[in-house]
């Protein structure tokens, strides 16, 4: 049986942090869909602790709105708000290894949810574009060959680190179509609530 994980906080908390910090609706909606990813892999591989993969993915950017200019500490401010808020050592590092490929002082991922959450956050973001391109803007009809395409036009979505997303996939042992598929497959749990991830012209 895996260890219990405490967050120190409740999700609620958790949330009234991030909106805190947060004002823009879609860095919002990015914490709220990568946490729902982050639970849907934790039913899986650690249901004990689904609630805290669920807030370590709600507050994996919590301050990236705030300093945005300055990715080499993104994850460094957000410990400091975190603690404050009452999380656990735990927590922080969880939430930092994802940037860990900007700041090399930072723990890398060792745990399988730091690996998914590295390897998920940025694919999610890709997959959030590619589906409010779409006639449905729903991710219910959403496949992997056409998620392949979107990965290797890279001036599509170019904020997206491809390089990330391959680490990631590394990390976890699985092929880019495995990660891509189950990744899908994540989004596509709690689409019926929220299936265009970010396109407000599209509820």
């Amino acid at each position: 049986m895996a260890d219990r994980l405490s967050a120190g906080m409740t999700r609620e908390a958790a949330r009234a942090l991030l909106l805190e910090h947060n004002k823009d609706p879609f860095h919002i909606e990015h914490g709220e869909t990568v946490e729902q990813v982050m639970r849907y892999f934790a039913r899986e591989f650690d249901p004990d602790n689904e609630e805290f993969w669920g807030i370590v993915g709600l507050l994996h950017d919590l301050d990236w709105e705030e300093h945005a200019d300055d990715p080499m500490n993104h994850t460094v401010y957000a410990a400091a708000d975190i603690e404050a808020a009452g999380g656990t050592p735990e927590l922080i590092r969880a939430i930092q290894t994802h940037t860990s490929d900007f700041n090399q002082d930072l723990p890398r991922p060792e745990l399988q949810m730091e690996k998914i959450l590295f390897a998920c956050e940025e694919l999610t973001g890709l997959i959030g574009a590619a589906v409010v391109m779409r006639p449905s803007k729903s991710v219910m009809d959403f496949n992997v060959k056409s998620l392949k395409k979107k990965f290797k036009d890279k001036r599509f979505a170019a904020g997206v680190n491809r390089d990330v997303i391959r680490s990631g996939a590394e990390m976890l042992g699985w092929e880019l179509d495995e990660l891509f598929a189950r990744t899908i497959e994540a989004m596509q749990s709690f689409a019926p609530d929220r299936d265009t991830f970010g396109a407000a012209d599209a509820r």
